[in-house]
């Protein structure tokens, strides 16, 4: 059954532990834990392993973020190096939680715009270089339950992969069982024809899934069809995580317990 999840920067509170219980009287099972970098230590660490004990809500995914993010693929050879390295302590500890990690080729603001020069293909040795990366951090979580996902983001955070097609080419060539795709309902509404289809399309692939309308507020505040992206959540058979990775607008003590009431209707249909 499709389970809820919301990433932790969403949520008030100092600690993990505070957040998560704030969760779950709010309706949610789990956590996306997008943890600074500058602020991760053994203490961190120690209640992150010991959270779904604690509070019953289950850290399902987690990143660690700092301005070096997404610059594994970058030109700076210092940036690249530094950036892999956080990367692969993210995979270690979801090797050790069972939980999702994401990687893009790049991320982060594009200049100029790419206004007029859409779904850029990386060469054949970009592909290579990043499909050999790739496959280094799905070793680091092999034999564990683990994944590391390719997330689709849109062109004017990224230039290649931009497509949920794109990336399951990357997906399907590397074909490791730790493997998979993340898709974004944010980042597909800028790129995608038919989010519903893209889903379809990407069927089993799908492991962990963000959650943000096309204005990137909570779901119900924007334009997207969302009976109609649970529908091919269904028909895909997908039964893992949707996590919110948005902004709440407003009180989120009032408007995260909504959108769970909002999340548990769009399953039950």
């Amino acid at each position: 059954m499709i389970t809820l999840c919301c990433s932790s920067p969403m949520v008030p509170g100092v600690t993990l532990t505070e957040k998560a219980e704030l969760l779950r009287n709010w309706g949610y099972e789990a956590i996306a834990v997008f943890q600074p970098l500058q602020a991760w230590n053994a203490e961190v660490h120690t209640e992150l392993l010991s959270l779904e004990s604690q509070t019953g809500i289950r850290p399902v995914e987690f990143v660690l973020t700092d301005d070096i993010y997404g610059h594994a693929m970058s030109d700076d050879l210092e940036l690249r190096r530094r950036c892999r390295d956080m990367y692969r302590e993210a995979a270690a500890v979801c090797a050790e939680l069972g939980a999702v990690t994401e990687i893009e080729y790049e991320y982060g603001p594009q200049n100029p715009l790419p206004l007029f020069d859409a779904f850029q293909q990386p060469d054949e040795s970009q592909k290579t270089e990043f499909m050999d990366f790739y496959r280094e951090l799905l070793a680091v979580v092999e034999d564990t339950d683990g994944r590391i996902l390719l997330e689709p983001l849109n062109r004017y955070e990224s230039r290649y992969l931009n497509r949920v097609v794109d990336n399951l080419e990357i997906i399907d060539a590397v074909a490791h069982p730790n493997g998979g795709l993340l898709p974004d309902t944010f980042h597909m509404s800028l790129e995608e024809t038919d989010l519903a289809e893209s889903l379809r399309l990407a069927a089993e692939r799908v492991v962990h899934v963000h959650l943000g309308d096309s204005n990137r507020l909570l779901p119900g505040s924007g334009h997207l069809d969302w009976a109609a992206i649970f529908g091919a959540l269904s028909d895909i058979g997908y039964d893992g995580w949707v996590n919110l990775e948005c902004s709440t607008e407003g009180d989120p003590a009032q408007t995260l317990p909504a959108t769970a009431a909002f999340l548990r209707r769009l399953i039950a249909a």
